[in-house]
């Protein structure tokens, strides 16, 4: 799943050698923190987050075949 996310988010960006793709496992999910430079944070959120759902929609697709439930987080740096 790290990798499906790190494909498309380096796919959409302007800096892909700033994307950086966290993976917390839990029991029966995992959370997936992306993070990418503050000038490329649009283009993985989207219009009105279309982009963003769009990711999950796929990762949650990927996700089913594994049983497994995947949850993404967009991490904006400070």
């Amino acid at each position: 799943m790290k990798d499906l996310v790190l494909y498309l988010a380096k796919a959409l960006v302007n800096h892909p050698d700033e994307v950086e793709v966290n993976e917390i496992p839990g029991e029966t999910a995992s959370i997936l923190e992306l993070r990418v430079a503050k000038d490329d944070l649009g283009r993985i959120i989207g219009k009105q987050g279309r982009t963003a759902k769009s990711i999950r929609t796929l990762l949650n697709a990927a996700a089913s075949r594994t049983n497994r439930k995947v949850v993404l987080e967009i991490v904006e740096e400070k």
